[in-house]
């Protein structure tokens, strides 16, 4: 609070200073921008790292992701399925969605630890649910292992 005026007629003002909340408001903002991409962890797993273009964030929340962890169990979300119940689900999933199949996209997640027949026979489960689209979500490498390679004759 502030005194204005002369000295014989003290009065005070009664302003607010919006500077320290604002400045606190947008501390949040970024703490929460932040770590809303980090919230969903699903099933934890190792990705394989291979350099690929990222893929965008607001077409991830709106497909089907399907994990498959190092012991060849099946995930969608935190949800554990087995391999025959895997077609009925993401049919079910999209009935819900209200799209058509040949439209959806399915995303999935695979430990490089998971032999290649297991992941080949959960794409083949996917694809026998009427999907075209399989999207496979890897890692990019470390910055321990990136190499600059330059152009010297």
């Amino acid at each position: 609070m502030a005194i204005s005026g002369n000295n014989n007629g003290r009065s005070v003002l009664s302003e607010i200073n919006v500077t320290p909340f604002v400045d606190v408001m947008l501390v949040l903002l970024v703490i929460f921008m932040v770590t809303a991409p980090i919230l969903y962890q699903g099933v934890e797993i190792n990705l394989p790292k291979v350099e690929s273009k990222p893929m965008p964030a607001a077409e991830r929340e709106k497909k089907i992701l399907v994990t498959l962890n190092e012991n060849g169990e099946i995930y969608i979300e935190k949800k554990r399925f087995s391999l025959s119940e895997l077609k009925l689900e993401i049919r079910s999933l999209i009935r819900n969605k209200g799209t058509e199949l040949e439209e959806e996209d399915v995303f999935l997640r695979a430990d490089s630890n998971v032999p290649y027949g297991r992941v080949m026979e959960v794409m083949g489960e996917i694809k026998k649910a009427g999907i075209n689209k399989i999207g496979l979500i890897t890692e990019p490498p470390s910055s321990d292992n990136f190499q600059f390679r330059t152009n010297r004759k």
